[in-house]
């Protein structure tokens, strides 16, 4: 009853719910991903390992994170997101416990592939749910709102695992974190259902706004003649989309992994002033997701111009990041790449729901996040290579994020058409 009261205006509608527990499960899937990122320096210390080696636990999640998006997703189209997103955070959150009890390197690296394993089966059945729960003239704002973790996410995480670490030290962190994911998987499994019209508590208003939406679309499930994820490897769009992840995602595991380590050796930053500082242009991109997923679903057809301009500021941004001299203006200049390249990031993914079908949702988004995964396995590892061959220098490893931010825009250029889902 609760999920129908009439406030403002506004109707609190069941797919409203799955959004917000969604939205929770990906935002501790970020959280056990990137408090690495903050523990870094001190597990380097701990397992006396240089520069290249830690950029090697950062890339050993993105090795079984990237293995498991197609698999996941197909696994979400087979059997329904809602089994597949379950099991996932559990696996997953039972894995960043691991990480917090681990004493060598080689444990260290399976323990990160493994949990990567875990939440790679995670993104394309929650995407695919928001495609089956959502109408498509929703569906660009939802998936910005749940994509506001790639912010949040790192936020939180350095404003709470710096504190923890400089008080408890970093296993801790790790230790105590898995838990609430086990409790959002059990939300998951049984508030969720696969289909919107076994849900008890769907109304018929809106399972006939769901169905009406989606008839428009040409995103039906159940009929004849719907394309198949086979004859949708065959179309560009999914193979530009995936190139332009791949690129766009070199910047964004670049700039998220490494931030808290540059900020601490680079421009002399405390542990406690990293963690504060280093929240802050995540908050600001945070804004920038929800403006960006906002203005995507009132520009269909026109996403790429989204895009575009917003990485090319984004860019420049994070030049004036490396380059000037003041520490203080380096958060500032951080803040307003953050910004506009999450707004791009909006544009993206709104690019992507509104070119997928909803019935192979789960396998094709899942492909789309392959070639962002597979950067997140290149990218904190090559960033490391630069740092150390430059003498600790991030000067090259900066100038690498903004070529792969460069080459992004120059892929979208080649997006011929946006149109509704494909039939």
């Amino acid at each position: 009853m609760g999920e129908q009261l009439q406030q403002g205006g506004f109707r609190w509608k069941v797919r409203h719910t799955i959004l917000s527990i969604i939205w929770a499960g990906w935002l501790f899937s970020f959280l056990d991903r990137m408090v690495i990122s903050i523990a870094l320096p001190f597990i380097g210390k701990d397992l006396n390992i240089d520069a290249t080696m830690q950029g090697a636990i950062l890339s050993a999640f993105f090795a079984g994170y990237a293995l498991f998006q197609i698999p996941g997703g197909m696994l979400a189209d087979k059997f329904g997101p809602r089994k597949v997103m379950a099991i996932a955070i559990t696996w997953f959150s039972v894995f960043t416990t691991v990480t917090g009890f681990v004493s060598s390197y080689s444990m260290m690296l399976f323990a990160r592939c493994v949990f990567g394993i875990g939440e790679g089966c995670f993104p394309g059945a929650s995407w695919k749910m928001i495609a089956t729960y959502f109408p498509p003239k929703e569906r660009a704002t939802a998936t910005a709102i749940q994509s506001s973790v790639n912010t949040l996410g790192p936020a939180v995480a350095s404003l709470v695992a710096a504190g923890i670490i400089a008080s408890f030290g970093w296993r801790p962190v790790f230790i105590y974190l898995g838990f609430p994911g086990l409790l959002i998987a059990a939300a998951m499994w049984f508030y969720f259902r696969d289909n919107p019209a076994d849900h008890p508590k769907m109304t018929k208003e809106e399972l006939n706004e769901l169905s009406l939406d989606q008839g428009k679309s040409g995103n039906e499930t159940g009929n004849s003649g719907l394309m198949t994820f086979k004859q949708f490897l065959t179309k560009p769009i999914l193979w530009q989309m995936v190139l332009i992840w791949f690129l766009f995602d070199i910047t964004f595991w670049g700039f998220v992994s490494w931030l808290p380590s540059y900020l601490m050796k680079v421009r002399g930053f405390s542990l406690i002033k990293t963690g504060i500082t280093g929240s802050i242009p995540f908050f600001v991109g945070t804004v920038g997701m929800l403006v960006g997923g906002y203005l995507s679903d009132r520009m269909k057809g026109q996403r790429k111009w989204m895009f575009i301009p917003n990485a090319l500021i984004a860019s420049f941004f994070l030049y004036m990041t490396y380059t000037v001299v003041s520490a203080d203006m380096v958060v500032v200049y951080q803040s307003i790449s953050a910004f506009f390249m999450f707004l791009a990031m909006s544009a993206f993914w709104g690019l992507v729901m509104d070119s997928i079908p909803a019935h192979i949702m789960g396998s094709s988004s899942g492909t789309v996040n392959f070639g962002g995964q597979v950067a997140g396995f290149i990218s904190p590892f090559v960033m490391g290579y630069l740092i150390d061959k430059n003498n600790g220098s991030f000067d090259a490893a900066f100038i690498f994020l903004i070529v792969a931010m460069l080459a992004s825009v120059v892929v979208a250029f080649t997006v011929q058409q946006e149109r509704p889902a494909i039939k």
